[in-house]
Parts: C-alpha cells; structure tokens; sequence
C-alpha cells in the first residue's frame, strides 16, 4: 500500500461509515493529514526505541505528535482554508521537514 495515495480515500470511507461528512468544512483533510504523515515519518527515522508501544507513546510526547504541530509551517488562515482540505498546500511560514 502507498500511505501517500491511498490514506485520503481510506479517511474518507471511514468518516462516511460512521455517518461523517467529507466537504469543504468537515471531514478528512488533505494538508493536515500530509503534514502528520511527514512528522511521523521525521520521528520514526529518529526514533530509537524498538518496541511499538514505546515508539508510539514516544510519537505523542514528541513535537510532531501535538495538536498544534501544524501550525509551526502554515498560518492558522491557510491551514485551515477550503483548499488547504480538499488538497495538499505548500507551508506559509516554514517548510515541512
């Protein structure tokens, strides 16, 4: 599987099983999902612990893991624009790692 093609469709067809709504003001989106996948991706490169349940309580303790990581590389008004769902945005304040 390619995370990189195929999470957006994955996300999506989840929401929708639960009932959720995928448009310009809910649901998955595009920028927030690549972002996270980059954080995930830098720590893991780091990352030195073997076992799964440390690295994952590790990737939460971590920068990359916050709620508010996102907004280290784009203003909260880019971020969170409908573009900026429905597809991938270049960062506005500092390029993705």
């Amino acid at each position: 599987m390619d995370v990189d093609v195929e999470i957006g469709a994955l996300i999506r067809r989840y929401n929708e099983s639960l009932g959720g709504t995928n448009d310009d003001h809910q649901g998955y989106h595009e920028t927030i999902t690549r972002v996270y996948l980059a954080g995930v991706r830098q720590y893991c490169a780091a990352c030195v612990e073997a076992e799964l349940l440390d690295r994952v309580s590790g990737l939460l303790d971590a920068p990359m893991g916050r709620r508010d990581w996102p907004l280290r590389f784009y203003s909260r008004d880019r971020l969170f624009s409908v573009a900026a769902r429905r597809g991938f945005v270049e960062p506005d304040l500092a390029p993705l790692p």
